[in-house]
């Protein structure tokens, strides 16, 4: 199936932080977000609300806006209840939810879920297997679309060839361009990128560092970092300026606005913005409404 039926508009919000809100506020965040015109609501899955029931949460809260999953854990649910969920969430509300799979990572699932974490390709080749092929006794849905968590060639290849698109995470626009090629021309690339805004260079990385320091102990981040020739003085101790600037983007509206454009530049059809806040749990709603003054056209705001 084509990702023409789903609308996400060219520019999105990747959020963790609606999870440390009580799920009114949520709701209530999720609407503001749809009027100021945003394409999409990307969240996670890690230990907070369940992907599946948080879409339904917020779908149920707004009345154009996607919501997508940025990304439902293969290992959190089994492909028969994955399909079933998504094909739910599709029937009730045609072209607004978009599923994003993602394999997790070997911490995660390991110590926290108690599952043995499998090679990744191979797995989720195994999963979107299971999924095509899982009963469905209810009212179908018209427009299921789904989309991979890739960065490496392999997974990226597979996106190309099983689901509507990959949606990267914690890539530079030198990735973006790098999936474009693997992904082809006819397939959506959703890109996340992380922002700070703030103007001073210290500030702005002890900020930026914070965020980066968490994913770096995860090996996938840092393997794909590796192939972008980032070395290993670079990944140690949060991340070198250099990887640094290239993961975040920060300073004034100016330098998000240019990151924003190299990655559309360098083929993504989708960026979804996260902004990092000083504090992680805090709520950015007044810098949404600065990125949405400053990269929203009107045409997208209808």
């Amino acid at each position: 199936m084509n990702y023409s039926s789903i609308k996400l508009g060219q520019i999105g919000i990747w959020t963790a932080q609606l999870d440390y809100q009580p799920a009114a506020k949520a709701k209530e965040v999720a609407a503001e977000l749809e009027q100021l015109g945003f394409g999409a609501i990307w969240f996670p899955e890690s230990t907070g609300r369940e992907a599946l029931t948080n879409a339904g949460l917020l779908l149920g809260a707004t009345n154009r806006i996607v919501i997508a999953t940025g990304i439902a854990n293969i290992y959190a649910r089994d492909a028969v209840t994955m399909a079933a969920g998504q094909k739910t969430l599709a029937e009730a509300y045609p072209g607004r939810f978009l599923l994003g799979l993602g394999v997790s990572h070997l911490p995660l699932v390991e110590q926290i879920r108690g599952h043995s974490y499998g090679k990744p390709v191979a797995t989720m080749r195994a999963y979107l297997d299971k999924m095509d092929r899982a009963p469905y006794r209810a009212v179908p849905s018209v427009n299921s679309i789904r989309v991979l968590a890739a960065l490496g060639p392999q997974m990226l290849r597979l996106a190309a060839e099983r689901a509507q698109g990959a949606h990267p995470y914690f890539v530079p626009p030198e990735h973006t361009a790098k999936a474009r090629e693997l992904l082809g021309s006819d397939r959506l690339l959703a890109v996340e990128q992380a922002v700070v805004l703030e103007s001073d260079p210290a500030k702005a990385r002890e900020i930026a560092r914070a965020h980066t320091s968490r994913y770096l102990m995860l090996p996938n981040y840092v393997n794909n970092l590796r192939r972008l020739g980032f070395t290993d003085r670079d990944v140690v101790n949060g991340g070198s300026d250099r990887l640094v600037d290239a993961i975040v983007a920060w300073g004034d509206m100016t330098a998000v606005i240019d990151r924003v454009r190299a990655h559309q530049s360098a083929g993504a059809d989708h960026v979804c913005v996260q902004v990092l806040p000083p504090e992680a749990q805090e709520l950015p709603m007044s810098q949404w409404r600065e990125v949405a003054s400053a990269l929203l056209t009107p045409i997208e705001m209808k």
